[in-house]
């Protein structure tokens, strides 16, 4: 069984955020991606917030704000969502903790409102659309902050360190590695359920995953691009990168359902390729900076933003090094964004992931450094000649620095976060450079049209200003500017004409009185909420702590997954002291009255669920982490050091004057010290060198992140308090703003995308029984699925028009929240196996598969006489005292006309061995079957084992002994070449004048040979 459930980004017009379900045969579920819009609504996580107590395992795509951009909230917000296992590539776990760092230091919608049920306030409110609204209801012009404001206090941010600390948790996979992942604590058995993480262009690390469950292959592609690009590979359906061919490799051939984005599917790329779009995005560049204009890119930080870098810095490195006099080598290169140097260093570390040229670029620039003995280093100390060490493009992370920037006169180009405009640093550039008419404002992303298409003036307040300059660039209502390419092509820049661009602004600002009652009386609602549930467990695990009175419920690490695990219903969580103060009942007891009351032996489970259903005992668990239980080091203190930590308490107590305050974080230690406690609320100590107790929390979270992290974690206040001119809670103030656009507006496509040229060329080899488009727009979704229809109905060679092309491939267009049966078609029977033939199968199995042939007859099922007949006066029994029950609750008519059947399930048709005489006329004459898949590695592995010489040569070719090559094709077709040798050359080879046998013989030992008899 397999069906699939979009959640966000089907048929959508109004949000590019993708969120999927695939559940499989079990009860197993698959989150695919945690994306999130623009206008950060908790409401559009409410139907994922439902399938979180069900999930198993999470799996994530993509390092941008569309795919992972809920991450963290949900880590935060939904109890369980740490205890789910979540797999993504080495990038998409470092170029995404970057992301969101920056998203909730730049964007204050981020962080969300207070939750309307947690305060009292009758106009609170939890989504960031209603209060907009709010606000352009208003019509103060400068904040809707009259009436209701309690609605736009936020939440608090998470720091960096929590987001590192929520990143950590990510486990991260290679390409081409088949992986069993481990299911969540609450999953059923996954059953041998493969992930494979393959290249998906688009993005660094960016990833199509093939699911293999049982007889189900799942491919789920999205956002992925065919096409090479200079930094990013293209998508691996052909191999590794920039491979090319007439057949899409074995994996990822003839799945049972293809998950594939329609977005870009209405499109057919440029004809001249990825140099034809490089040059057509100088020749915009040049015309502006030849006026002496700035031009504005607006780009993401984390993915894209690593080709328009690469791009532009190797141009401005071939204008300085040209004879010609270009306009460039005179303009400044910037790229503006809170943590573009991370993301930089970053990429200089991930090299392996990207095209091959950068490989041999990187090779190139450290051979010639090491010939020139380093002179080539530029004054920072880093090499000049990489591909992401760059000469010419400066990077700018304080927005005061960048205002400076801009207020500098001269030309020059600046890439800035974030492409919708919508927060980051190129809505803050936008506001100095949009009166100039010889500045440019260059897009590089596409924004939906229907969503342009529906809006009013009215509302056109609580768009994005990426969608509002969108629209005018669709319009065209000023006049279109002609601009001549280098290759003779004309370039179209739109006018926008002095237009009055109107938005409302979204910022930070300290809380009211009346503000800090209501967050106040939040945080005193979500503490006692946190204290009761802390007692009710702390009762509940006594009698288990007893036995050893080091284990917790939870390790310091898994403070956070395992407490939000528990159950939060209030017979759970309420401590045993308390239950006096308020008289429950035994229904708000639950399943604890077998705790709490005396002489209550019994509790009825039927129809229950969670907890409910088991007794209420907690196992004991001893604190930890992966690599084993912690250590106490007081406990292994000599005598001298004891002695020594004791006069310091001592000390310390003396001197600590009456009334002295302490921080409600803070606890003094053995040793007189403050020290703060862990996400658990436990004290974390650890021994100096020396001996002495010291903090070890702070040293902890830093240890989650990489050596870069911890830099950039370490001077995060600084760029906190660049971000916000205050600390603590904080509200959202909705100001109008109002700016005149006179810069022209361009566009460039740098979204990586595949367009329809690549999904006609590809959907026909990938053959799909199933074809599931998401990710689209309706109009472009619906386009799609009839083309892919007639491509595979012309590849089968029949006519579109007929049943038969119907069958062929199912191809289904869900909208969000539709289910869709994409399940194997198979037709299977059960039967029941004698004991006689049972005996007699030759079972052989296959890495953990069981394999076997046999011929047999079919029977029906056999019931003895006096079975039959016990059955049957059972029955009639069962019916009479049926009838007579219902006769006093008027339901006996509804029971008349059932007739007596065999109850028992288990009465299948009979499997038996054949008779002699039919046997010999039975038997099959078809050749055996070999089943199973071999990889070239094991193979290498057995032939070392049995003592030969085995190696890879070339690209996928094993040679074993230095005469026989094996190869796998890209069907699968295993193909086994030796050399002719002579007798004379036979004598001194040795072992090698067999390994062809042995080769064969290896070969055939790793599959089941199945018999046709």
């Amino acid at each position: 069984m397999f069906t699939f459930t979009p959640l966000l980004g089907a048929q959508s017009s109004t949000s590019r955020a993708s969120q999927s379900i695939l559940e499989l045969d079990g009860g197993i579920k698959i989150l695919v991606d945690v994306g999130w819009d623009d206008t950060f609504d908790p409401l559009d996580l409410a139907e994922l917030e439902k399938h979180i107590p069900t999930l198993s395992l999470i799996l994530l795509t993509h390092a941008t704000p569309a795919h992972i951009g809920a991450f963290v909230h949900c880590c935060q917000t939904f109890p369980l969502f740490t205890q789910i296992p979540v797999y993504a590539t080495n990038p998409i776990v470092a170029f995404g903790r970057t992301l969101l760092q920056d998203l909730y230091a730049s964007a204050p919608l981020a962080s969300t409102f207070l939750p309307k049920a947690s305060i009292s306030e009758p106009g609170a409110s939890s989504s960031a659309a209603s209060a907009a609204a709010f606000a352009v209801a208003g019509g103060d012009g400068k904040s809707g902050t009259a009436a209701g404001s309690t609605s736009q206090v936020l939440l608090q941010p998470p720091t960096a360190e929590e987001i590192a600390r929520y990143f950590s948790l990510i486990q991260p996979l290679k390409y081409s590695q088949p992986h069993q992942p481990i299911p969540s604590p609450f999953s059923p058995p996954l059953n041998g359920l493969t992930l494979t993480a393959y290249n998906a262009g688009h993005t660094v690390g960016g990833t199509i995953w093939h699911i293999q469950h049982g007889l189900e292959s799942i491919v789920y592609a999205t956002d992925w691009n065919q096409a090479r690009e200079s930094v990013v590979a293209g998508a691996a359906w052909f191999g590794g990168s920039g491979a090319s061919g007439t057949e899409v490799i074995e994996q990822l051939r003839k799945p049972t359902a293809l998950v594939c984005s329609a977005k870009g599917g209405d499109k057919f790329g440029l004809s001249g390729g990825r140099k034809k779009r490089d040059d057509h995005l100088l020749d915009m560049i040049r015309s502006s900076l030849a006026k002496g204009g700035t031009v504005l890119i607006p780009t993401d930080t984390s993915s894209r933003v690593l080709e328009l870098a690469y791009a532009l810095e190797h141009s401005w490195r071939d204008a300085a090094t040209s004879e010609k006099d270009d306009v460039l080598s005179g303009a400044g290169l910037y790229l503006a964004g809170r943590k573009v140097n991370t993301t930089m260093r970053l990429a200089r570390s991930m090299l392996e992931w990207m095209d091959e040229n950068i490989v041999r670029e990187f090779e190139t620039s450290e051979g010639a450094d090491t010939r020139t003995g380093g002179q080539n280093q530029d004054k920072g100390g880093g090499k000049g000649t990489g591909p992401f060490n760059f000469k010419h493009l400066k990077t700018v992370e304080r927005q005061k620095s960048l205002e400076k920037l801009l207020g500098d006169p001269g030309p020059k180009v600046i890439l800035a976060s974030d492409t919708s405009l919508a927060w980051g640093f190129s809505k803050h550039s936008l506001r100095q450079i949009a009166e100039g008419p010889n500045n440019l404002l260059l897009l590089t992303e596409s924004f939906h049209k229907e969503k342009i298409e529906d809006s009013v003036e009215e509302t056109q307040d609580i768009m994005s200003l990426g969608s509002i300059i969108w629209q005018w660039y669709e319009e065209r209502r000023d006049g279109v500017a002609l601009e001549k390419a280098s290759d003779g092509e004309m370039l179209e820049q739109v006018h926008s004409g002095g237009r009055d661009l109107t938005w409302t602004d979204v910022q930070r600002a300290p809380l009211d009185p009346g503000d800090q009652f209501l967050y106040q009386q939040y945080l005193a609602t979500k503490q006692l909420q946190d204290t009761s549930q802390a007692r009710g467990q702390e009762n509940l695990e006594n009698a288990a702590d007893a036995l050893d009175d080091r284990s917790s419920s939870t390790s310091s690490e898994d403070s956070d997954s395992e407490q939000q695990g528990r159950a939060l219903n209030f017979s759970t969580t309420l401590a045993h002291s308390s239950r006096n103060k308020l008289a429950l009942s035994d229904q708000d007891l639950g399943i604890n009255v077998l705790l709490r009351r005396k002489n209550v032996y019994d509790y009825d489970v039927r129809g229950k669920k969670g907890r409910e259903r088991m007794f209420p005992y907690v196992a004991p668990r001893k604190k930890g982490d992966e690599y084993g239980e912690f250590i106490r080091p007081e406990e292994y203190l000599r005598a001298e050091e004891r002695e020594e930590i004791d006069m310091q308490q001592r000390r310390a107590e003396a001197e600590t004057k009456l009334g002295q305050k302490r921080r409600w974080d803070e606890t003094t230690g053995t040793n007189g010290r403050r020290l703060s406690r862990d996400a658990g609320g436990r004290k974390r100590q650890q021994l100096s060198r020396d001996g002495r107790k010291r903090d070890s929390s702070a040293a902890d979270d830093l240890s989650l992140a990489s050596d870069d992290e911890a830099a950039d974690i370490a001077a995060s206040s600084e760029d906190d308090a660049d971000a916000q001119a205050f600390e603590g809670p904080a509200k959202a103030v909705y100001t109008k703003e109002t700016i005149t656009i006179n810069a022209r507006l361009a566009f460039i496509d740098f979204m990586g995308l595949h367009d329809k040229r690549s999904l006609e060329m590809l959907i026909p080899l990938i053959q799909p029984q199933k074809l599931i488009l998401v990710g689209g727009m309706k109009e472009e979704t619906s386009a799609l699925a009839a083309e892919c229809k007639k491509l595979l109905a012309a590849k089968a060679g029949i006519d579109v028009s007929t049943p038969a092309a119907d069958s062929l491939a199912m191809i289904f267009t869900p909208a969000n929240g539709e289910v869709v049966d994409a399940s194997v078609d198979t037709n299977a029977w059960m039967v029941k196996l004698s004991n006689s033939l049972v005996r007699r199968l030759n079972w052989q199995h296959v890495r953990s598969l069981g394999v076997v042939a046999l011929t047999a007859q079919l029977r029906g099922p056999e019931i003895p006489p006096s079975d039959a007949e016990d059955e049957t006066a059972e029955t009639a029994k069962k019916m009479k005292q049926l009838k007579d029950e219902a006769a006093s609750s008027a339901v006996a008519p509804t029971l008349d006309g059932i007739k007596p059947t065999a109850e028992k399930a288990d009465i299948y048709p009979l499997l038996d061995t054949l008779p002699a005489n039919m046997a010999a006329g039975t038997r099959s004459v078809t050749r055996p079957l070999h089943v199973g898949d071999l990889r070239l590695a094991d193979l290498r592995k057995l032939m070392q084992a049995a003592g030969h010489t085995a190696e890879f040569r070339g690209e996928g070719t094993l040679l074993i002994d230095k005469s026989v090559a094996v190869r796998k094709s890209g069907t699968g077709k295993i193909e086994v070449e030796a050399a002719a040798q002579s007798a004379t050359n036979q004598a001194a080879l040795g072992r090698g004048a067999g390994s062809f046998l042995a080769v064969k013989r290896k070969i055939y030992e790793g599959l089941a040979v199945v018999s046709g008899s």
